[in-house]
């Protein structure tokens, strides 16, 4: 497992990869924050760390369930990486499902937010890739990819995680509102529309003034807000933002 905390205030940040015992991972890149004078730590210094500060750990296994180990196994027949979620490989049927070609169905857990003095922050968490390299790192974690909040907005994103790194999605939004004067709803449409391919990318955002945005160019995405007065969104299918 991978995550990441950013502050948007202060952008101080902490980011871990290569989690196989700690339970909430969001909580680790926290302490990367506040207690390192790192931002990134992976693998078994990640883990190491994790020990040292009492963070709750429980035996691998527990992550191992045998609906993961049959979609592992269906992935490695195909010769092929898929996005965890995504539907399972059907033997008889050679054409790609189409929620298996983005965002659709995505482990990725995301949260961005903002307080009534417009402090914004962002944090992602994901498992992801099924049948990924060992060692593979995606989006998640590196700090103006997957996730990255400043004194503008603060942004997470899911999909395919190659993608994501390429076009420095998080930041471009950001980049987008500072650079261009746009909103952050048409700078956020910007980024997903015109500058990543369609199927790779949904994301949520919140602006210093409280304005929400979840755009995706995938099939659907699993999207929520909600605000102090009692507002509240929640969708799956098509981006109406």
């Amino acid at each position: 497992m991978e995550a990441c905390i950013m502050d948007g205030n202060t952008k101080r940040c902490g980011a871990v990869s290569g989690l196989t015992t700690v339970i909430n991972p969001i909580s680790l890149s926290r302490l990367v924050m506040e207690k390192t004078p790192h931002i990134y730590l992976a693998f078994d210094g990640a883990e190491a760390f994790a020990r040292e500060q009492g963070v709750e750990t429980i035996d691998s296994s527990h992550f191992i369930t045998p609906e993961n180990i049959e979609r592992l196994k269906q992935a490695k027949e195909a010769k092929r990486v898929q996005i965890d979620y995504s539907q399972p490989i059907q033997k008889d049927v050679e054409k790609e499902l189409p929620a298996a070609s983005g965002g659709s169905q995505l482990g990725t857990v995301g949260c961005v937010a903002v307080d009534n003095q417009g402090n914004l922050a962002a944090a992602t968490s994901t498992g992801g890739l099924v049948n990924k390299m060992v060692g593979r790192i995606g989006d998640t974690p590196i700090i103006g990819s997957g996730t990255y909040a400043n004194n503008l907005c603060a942004v997470s994103a899911t999909g395919k995680g190659e993608a994501i790194i390429r076009h420095t999605v998080a930041r471009d939004v950001a980049a987008v509102m500072e650079f261009k004067g746009l909103s952050l709803k048409e700078a956020s449409a910007y980024v997903v529309e015109e500058c990543v391919p369609r199927g790779n990318v949904g994301l949520i955002a919140v602006s210093a003034s409280g304005e929400v945005t979840m755009p995706f160019n995938t099939t659907g995405m699993f999207r929520a807000c909600a605000t102090e007065d009692g507002y509240s969104q929640i969708g799956i299918w098509t981006s109406v933002e």
